[in-house]
Protein backbone atom coordinates (compact mmCIF):
# COMPACT_ATOMS: atom_id res chain seq x y z
CA UNK A 1 0.00 0.00 0.00
CA UNK A 2 1.26 3.69 -0.55
CA UNK A 3 -0.21 6.79 0.64
CA UNK A 4 0.82 10.28 -0.53
CA UNK A 5 -0.43 13.39 1.38
CA UNK A 6 0.27 16.01 -1.46
CA UNK A 7 0.10 19.14 0.78
CA UNK A 8 2.74 17.75 3.48
CA UNK A 9 5.07 16.78 0.51
CA UNK A 10 8.89 18.00 1.60
CA UNK A 11 10.70 21.15 -0.13
CA UNK A 12 13.33 18.97 -1.15
CA UNK A 13 11.19 15.92 -2.69
CA UNK A 14 10.76 15.82 -6.18
CA UNK A 15 7.36 16.12 -8.03
CA UNK A 16 5.74 15.04 -10.76
CA UNK A 17 2.94 17.71 -11.39
CA UNK A 18 0.15 16.82 -14.21
CA UNK A 19 -0.38 19.94 -15.60
CA UNK A 20 -3.75 20.25 -17.92
CA UNK A 21 -3.55 23.10 -20.82
CA UNK A 22 -6.07 24.57 -22.67
CA UNK A 23 -7.96 22.55 -25.33
CA UNK A 24 -7.65 25.78 -27.23
CA UNK A 25 -9.18 28.81 -25.54
CA UNK A 26 -6.02 29.87 -23.40
CA UNK A 27 -8.19 32.04 -21.05
CA UNK A 28 -9.21 28.06 -19.75
CA UNK A 29 -5.80 27.89 -18.12
CA UNK A 30 -5.59 28.23 -14.19
CA UNK A 31 -3.59 30.56 -12.24
CA UNK A 32 -2.56 27.19 -10.25
CA UNK A 33 -1.35 25.84 -13.63
CA UNK A 34 0.79 29.02 -14.35
CA UNK A 35 2.18 28.94 -11.04
CA UNK A 36 3.18 25.39 -11.20
CA UNK A 37 4.87 26.00 -14.74
CA UNK A 38 6.66 28.88 -12.93
CA UNK A 39 8.13 26.92 -10.27
CA UNK A 40 8.52 23.87 -11.51
CA UNK A 41 12.71 23.10 -12.65
CA UNK A 42 11.79 21.34 -16.03
CA UNK A 43 8.55 20.79 -18.32
CA UNK A 44 8.04 17.64 -20.17
CA UNK A 45 6.37 18.38 -23.45
CA UNK A 46 4.44 16.23 -26.10
CA UNK A 47 5.71 18.87 -28.72
CA UNK A 48 8.19 21.52 -27.20
CA UNK A 49 7.35 23.72 -30.16
CA UNK A 50 3.93 23.85 -29.24
CA UNK A 51 4.56 24.38 -25.52
CA UNK A 52 6.85 27.54 -26.28
CA UNK A 53 3.78 29.01 -28.30
CA UNK A 54 2.04 28.56 -24.46
CA UNK A 55 4.97 29.31 -22.35
CA UNK A 56 5.79 32.87 -24.39
CA UNK A 57 2.22 33.94 -24.28
CA UNK A 58 2.05 33.97 -20.66
CA UNK A 59 5.63 35.06 -20.39
CA UNK A 60 6.77 31.66 -18.44
CA UNK A 61 10.55 30.60 -18.91
CA UNK A 62 11.42 27.13 -18.06
CA UNK A 63 13.57 24.44 -19.59
CA UNK A 64 11.71 22.09 -22.10
CA UNK A 65 12.12 18.59 -22.66
CA UNK A 66 10.16 16.28 -25.57
CA UNK A 67 8.49 13.24 -24.42
CA UNK A 68 6.19 11.63 -26.80
CA UNK A 69 5.15 8.13 -27.91
CA UNK A 70 8.02 7.88 -29.78
CA UNK A 71 10.71 9.07 -26.65
CA UNK A 72 8.47 7.76 -24.16
CA UNK A 73 11.07 4.61 -23.35
CA UNK A 74 14.27 6.54 -23.68
CA UNK A 75 13.31 9.44 -21.66
CA UNK A 76 10.78 7.86 -18.75
CA UNK A 77 14.67 6.93 -16.97
CA UNK A 78 16.04 10.58 -17.35
CA UNK A 79 13.15 12.28 -15.93
CA UNK A 80 12.56 9.64 -13.36
CA UNK A 81 16.41 10.23 -12.20
CA UNK A 82 15.88 13.98 -11.90
CA UNK A 83 13.02 13.38 -9.52
CA UNK A 84 15.12 11.24 -7.49
CA UNK A 85 17.42 14.23 -7.19
CA UNK A 86 14.51 16.13 -6.21
CA UNK A 87 13.97 18.23 -8.74
CA UNK A 88 10.31 18.91 -10.00
CA UNK A 89 8.70 18.32 -12.91
CA UNK A 90 5.83 19.47 -14.64
CA UNK A 91 4.38 16.68 -17.73
CA UNK A 92 1.82 18.56 -19.94
CA UNK A 93 0.13 17.27 -23.33
CA UNK A 94 -0.28 19.61 -26.45
CA UNK A 95 -4.13 20.60 -25.60
CA UNK A 96 -5.96 19.01 -22.19
CA UNK A 97 -5.31 16.90 -19.53
CA UNK A 98 -2.41 14.05 -19.87
CA UNK A 99 -2.42 11.00 -19.84
CA UNK A 100 -5.62 10.75 -21.25
CA UNK A 101 -5.10 9.35 -24.34
CA UNK A 102 -1.52 10.52 -24.66
CA UNK A 103 2.00 9.18 -23.19
CA UNK A 104 1.96 10.32 -20.63
CA UNK A 105 0.58 7.36 -18.11
CA UNK A 106 4.11 5.56 -18.21
CA UNK A 107 5.70 8.35 -16.53
CA UNK A 108 2.95 8.62 -13.80
CA UNK A 109 3.66 4.89 -13.46
CA UNK A 110 7.40 4.87 -13.00
CA UNK A 111 7.26 7.78 -10.56
CA UNK A 112 4.39 5.71 -8.15
CA UNK A 113 6.61 2.93 -7.89
CA UNK A 114 9.46 4.88 -7.37
CA UNK A 115 7.51 6.22 -4.69
CA UNK A 116 7.91 9.54 -6.23
CA UNK A 117 4.49 12.12 -5.42
CA UNK A 118 2.23 12.78 -8.72
CA UNK A 119 -0.04 15.69 -8.10
CA UNK A 120 -2.21 16.34 -10.82
CA UNK A 121 -3.67 19.23 -11.35
CA UNK A 122 -7.52 20.51 -12.52
CA UNK A 123 -7.87 21.52 -16.27
CA UNK A 124 -9.47 21.13 -19.47
CA UNK A 125 -10.96 18.10 -21.01
CA UNK A 126 -12.48 17.46 -24.29
CA UNK A 127 -14.36 14.75 -23.38
CA UNK A 128 -16.24 16.11 -21.07
CA UNK A 129 -16.94 19.08 -22.22
CA UNK A 130 -18.23 17.41 -25.27
CA UNK A 131 -20.45 14.72 -22.74
CA UNK A 132 -21.81 17.42 -21.30
CA UNK A 133 -23.08 19.83 -24.53
CA UNK A 134 -24.23 16.33 -26.19
CA UNK A 135 -27.61 16.60 -24.01
CA UNK A 136 -27.07 13.02 -23.30
CA UNK A 137 -26.72 10.63 -20.28
CA UNK A 138 -24.07 12.16 -18.17
CA UNK A 139 -24.97 9.91 -14.34
CA UNK A 140 -22.84 7.00 -16.65
CA UNK A 141 -20.52 7.26 -19.43
CA UNK A 142 -17.76 5.06 -20.61
CA UNK A 143 -14.57 6.84 -21.93
CA UNK A 144 -13.34 4.84 -25.15
CA UNK A 145 -10.97 7.63 -26.88
CA UNK A 146 -9.62 6.63 -29.92
CA UNK A 147 -10.71 3.49 -31.93
CA UNK A 148 -8.63 0.81 -33.09
CA UNK A 149 -7.62 1.11 -36.35
CA UNK A 150 -6.97 -2.90 -37.97
CA UNK A 151 -10.01 -4.56 -38.98
CA UNK A 152 -10.17 -7.37 -36.88
CA UNK A 153 -9.69 -4.96 -33.16
CA UNK A 154 -12.31 -2.38 -34.38
CA UNK A 155 -14.88 -5.15 -34.74
CA UNK A 156 -13.88 -6.70 -31.38
CA UNK A 157 -13.93 -2.96 -30.03
CA UNK A 158 -17.45 -2.23 -31.14
CA UNK A 159 -18.76 -5.23 -30.23
CA UNK A 160 -18.00 -4.53 -26.41
CA UNK A 161 -19.44 -1.04 -26.82
CA UNK A 162 -22.51 -2.14 -28.22
CA UNK A 163 -22.78 -3.91 -24.95
CA UNK A 164 -22.51 -0.01 -22.73
CA UNK A 165 -25.76 1.11 -22.01
CA UNK A 166 -23.39 4.18 -20.35
CA UNK A 167 -23.10 7.03 -22.78
CA UNK A 168 -20.01 6.38 -24.75
CA UNK A 169 -17.31 9.16 -25.81
CA UNK A 170 -14.96 8.60 -28.47
CA UNK A 171 -12.35 10.67 -29.98
CA UNK A 172 -11.68 10.68 -33.69
CA UNK A 173 -9.90 12.58 -36.45
CA UNK A 174 -11.22 14.96 -38.88
CA UNK A 175 -10.18 11.93 -42.04
CA UNK A 176 -11.40 8.89 -40.20
CA UNK A 177 -14.65 10.39 -38.81
CA UNK A 178 -16.81 9.32 -41.85
CA UNK A 179 -15.38 5.89 -41.35
CA UNK A 180 -16.54 5.98 -37.63
CA UNK A 181 -19.87 6.92 -38.01
CA UNK A 182 -20.48 4.51 -40.75
CA UNK A 183 -19.12 1.82 -38.67
CA UNK A 184 -20.97 3.05 -35.69
CA UNK A 185 -24.15 2.75 -37.42
CA UNK A 186 -23.27 -0.83 -39.02
CA UNK A 187 -22.32 -1.99 -35.54
CA UNK A 188 -24.32 -0.09 -32.95
CA UNK A 189 -27.48 1.09 -34.92
CA UNK A 190 -28.75 4.66 -35.48
CA UNK A 191 -28.80 5.85 -31.93
CA UNK A 192 -28.34 9.50 -31.05
CA UNK A 193 -25.37 10.98 -31.19
CA UNK A 194 -23.55 14.34 -30.52
CA UNK A 195 -20.01 15.26 -32.23
CA UNK A 196 -18.30 18.86 -31.07
CA UNK A 197 -15.69 19.91 -32.97
CA UNK A 198 -13.08 22.90 -31.98
CA UNK A 199 -14.03 23.02 -28.58
CA UNK A 200 -13.55 26.09 -26.57
CA UNK A 201 -12.10 28.05 -29.83
CA UNK A 202 -14.08 30.21 -32.39
CA UNK A 203 -15.23 27.69 -34.45
CA UNK A 204 -16.97 25.29 -31.70
CA UNK A 205 -19.54 23.36 -33.21
CA UNK A 206 -22.24 20.48 -31.66
CA UNK A 207 -24.16 18.11 -34.16
CA UNK A 208 -27.00 16.33 -32.54
CA UNK A 209 -28.90 13.43 -33.79
CA UNK A 210 -29.25 9.78 -34.75
CA UNK A 211 -26.29 8.27 -36.81
CA UNK A 212 -27.96 8.94 -39.98
CA UNK A 213 -28.77 12.54 -39.50
CA UNK A 214 -25.25 13.45 -38.73
CA UNK A 215 -23.81 11.19 -41.25
CA UNK A 216 -26.43 13.91 -43.89
CA UNK A 217 -24.92 16.68 -42.36
CA UNK A 218 -20.52 15.44 -42.73
CA UNK A 219 -21.46 15.55 -46.33
CA UNK A 220 -21.73 19.18 -46.45
CA UNK A 221 -20.36 20.14 -42.81
CA UNK A 222 -17.21 21.30 -42.38
CA UNK A 223 -14.54 18.44 -41.00
CA UNK A 224 -11.85 20.07 -39.61
CA UNK A 225 -10.45 20.09 -36.14
CA UNK A 226 -10.39 17.27 -33.27
CA UNK A 227 -13.50 15.51 -33.09
CA UNK A 228 -15.32 14.10 -30.29
CA UNK A 229 -18.30 11.51 -30.20
CA UNK A 230 -20.72 10.73 -27.64
CA UNK A 231 -23.04 7.86 -28.63
CA UNK A 232 -25.76 6.80 -26.89
CA UNK A 233 -25.79 4.16 -24.76
CA UNK A 234 -27.35 0.54 -25.43
CA UNK A 235 -31.33 0.86 -24.93
CA UNK A 236 -31.90 -2.97 -26.17
CA UNK A 237 -29.90 -5.21 -23.26
CA UNK A 238 -32.57 -7.10 -21.99
CA UNK A 239 -32.56 -8.19 -18.47
CA UNK A 240 -30.06 -10.94 -17.83
CA UNK A 241 -32.54 -13.30 -15.71
CA UNK A 242 -35.23 -12.88 -18.57
CA UNK A 243 -35.43 -15.64 -20.52
CA UNK A 244 -37.48 -13.61 -22.78
CA UNK A 245 -35.74 -16.00 -25.83
CA UNK A 246 -37.09 -19.70 -24.47
CA UNK A 247 -39.94 -19.67 -27.27
CA UNK A 248 -37.71 -18.98 -29.89
CA UNK A 249 -35.50 -21.39 -32.15
CA UNK A 250 -31.75 -20.58 -32.27
CA UNK A 251 -32.17 -19.22 -35.90
CA UNK A 252 -34.84 -17.31 -34.39
CA UNK A 253 -33.15 -16.33 -31.62
CA UNK A 254 -29.98 -14.46 -34.39
CA UNK A 255 -32.65 -13.31 -36.53
CA UNK A 256 -34.05 -11.20 -33.60
CA UNK A 257 -30.76 -9.41 -32.96
CA UNK A 258 -29.85 -9.04 -36.72
CA UNK A 259 -33.44 -7.28 -37.66
CA UNK A 260 -34.36 -5.57 -34.10
CA UNK A 261 -30.59 -4.37 -33.30
CA UNK A 262 -29.15 -4.21 -36.43
CA UNK A 263 -26.30 -6.56 -35.19
CA UNK A 264 -23.98 -8.51 -38.24
CA UNK A 265 -24.71 -11.97 -37.83
CA UNK A 266 -21.04 -12.70 -36.29
CA UNK A 267 -22.70 -10.32 -33.15
CA UNK A 268 -25.93 -11.25 -33.15
CA UNK A 269 -24.36 -14.68 -32.67
CA UNK A 270 -22.21 -14.28 -30.07
CA UNK A 271 -25.23 -12.25 -28.17
CA UNK A 272 -26.79 -15.49 -28.74
CA UNK A 273 -24.17 -17.93 -27.17
CA UNK A 274 -24.25 -15.81 -24.40
CA UNK A 275 -27.57 -15.41 -23.70
CA UNK A 276 -28.07 -19.40 -23.80
CA UNK A 277 -24.81 -19.78 -22.15
CA UNK A 278 -23.65 -22.57 -25.34
CA UNK A 279 -20.85 -22.63 -27.03
CA UNK A 280 -20.36 -19.92 -30.02
CA UNK A 281 -19.56 -22.60 -32.29
CA UNK A 282 -23.00 -24.68 -31.76
CA UNK A 283 -25.09 -21.52 -32.30
CA UNK A 284 -22.99 -20.59 -35.92
CA UNK A 285 -23.31 -24.74 -36.74
CA UNK A 286 -26.99 -24.21 -36.43
CA UNK A 287 -27.65 -20.91 -37.95
CA UNK A 288 -25.14 -21.12 -40.95
CA UNK A 289 -24.84 -25.10 -41.55
CA UNK A 290 -27.65 -26.92 -39.75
Amino acid sequence: MQKQKSYQIEPTEGVLYVVPTPIGNLEDITIRALNTLKKVDLIAAEDTRHTKKLLTHFDIHCPLISYHEHSQLTKIDTLVTSLNEGKSIALVSDAGMPAISDPGTPLVQAAIEQDIPVVVLPGANAALCALVGSGLRTDHFYFYGFLPRKNKERKEAFLSLYQQQSTIILYESPHRLTMTLEDIQRYLGNRRIAIARELTKRFEEYVRGTVDQVLEWVEHGTLKGEFCIIIEGSQNLVNEESNWWEDLTINQHVEHYIKADQLPSKMAIKQVAKDRGVPKRDVYQSYHVE
